[in-house]
């Protein structure tokens, strides 16, 4: 079975590991969001490549799930104490991450040749692929005006109360090479469970993607669970646009695109109602709170999708 993942954030860097424990590099396509992508002390910084990296590496923070592993703050602390903008953290570790790759690019190398030779680097076989190499950038429309992706969620912590998203230069973006083929090529594509309206939604709104999306079975996992985000403001984005957070709110936003949702136990009431929008649904435990969770729930989504379940 051919997967394509859609990936963004903590979440979906967890369930892409996991799928990767089930499948081989020949079955799966990983495409993430870049719209978080931004430019710091002149050096191109791409948050949910690297997290999605790092985290198939077995070099991500274990505790926050970003970041590398026994990071090291020399250099943070050096610029702190100079006066230079602290609100986004570099620890030393990921600085030459971005150093390399702003070097590359500065020499002619695209998005996607630079993330091909970090996974060959740090031993990453399944491909990972950023969803364009051109530049799209999120901006939020928030109640005190329209904020960078990175300075909304970093620098004032999603405290701002959204009313809108814009990708900027997406209407000029061309998708990767091989992300139109891996969708063409999939038996199914599964959407992680990564926020909706700032890490899938990007991906959707380049040039091809939604329409290949739409010719083939689509599953997403529910990145809300009892009402809250596991992690980020996803819960609070849907919020403060009046709609309840919760997995149906999930299911309406994807509605006409999904085929099956799937859903945590704490959500099963909503099993009924989700399936009155003629979306399939499956109930398991989908909290990745320890390695083996990630593993456990790819496997149990990849069972239910081969058996007919969903």
């Amino acid at each position: 079975m051919k997967v394509v993942a859609l990936a963004g954030g903590v979440g979906g860097a967890k369930f892409a590991d996991g799928l990767a424990h089930c499948l081989s590099p020949e079955e799966l396509t990983i495409v993430v969001n870049t719209g978080d992508d931004f430019e710091h002390f002149g050096l191109h910084i791409s948050p949910d490549l690297d997290t999605v990296c790092y985290t198939l590496a077995g070099i991500a923070n274990p505790q926050s799930g970003w970041g590398r592993m026994d990071e090291s703050w020399v250099t943070y602390t050096e610029l702190k104490q100079m006066g230079a903008p602290d609100w986004f953290q570099l620890g030393d570790r990921d600085l030459a991450t971005h150093l390399e790759r702003t070097r590359r690019m500065e020499e002619g190398e695209t998005l996607s040749q630079i993330t091909a030779h970090f996974c060959q680097v740090w031993g990453v076989k399944h491909p990972i692929l950023p969803m364009s190499d051109d530049p799209v950038r999120t901006w939020v429309l928030t109640e005190d005006g329209e904020l960078p992706f990175q300075e909304y969620f970093v620098r004032y912590r999603f405290q701002p109360a959204v009313r809108d998203f814009h990708f900027r230069g997406v209407e000029r973006a061309h998708p990767a090479p091989g992300l139109l083929a891996a969708l063409s090529q999939a038996d199914v594509i599964l959407f992680c469970p990564s926020n909706p309206f700032v890490s899938i939604d990007p991906i959707l709104a380049v040039d091809g993607v939604r329409q290949a999306c739409l010719q083939k079975r689509v599953i997403a996992i529910s990145p809300i669970v009892g009402g809250r985000a596991i992690k980020g403001p996803a819960a609070k984005m849907f919020m403060e646009l009046g709609i309840p957070p919760s997995p149906l709110a999930v299911a309406q936003h994807y509605a006409g695109l999904i085929t099956g949702l799937v859903l945590d136990d704490l959500d099963a009431d909503y099993a009924m109602e989700i399936q009155q929008l003629g979306i399939g649904t499956l109930v398991t435990n989908t909290l990745m709170n320890i390695p083996a969770e990630r593993y456990n729930l790819a496997h149990t989504i990849l069972q239910a999708i081969e058996g007919g379940k969903l």
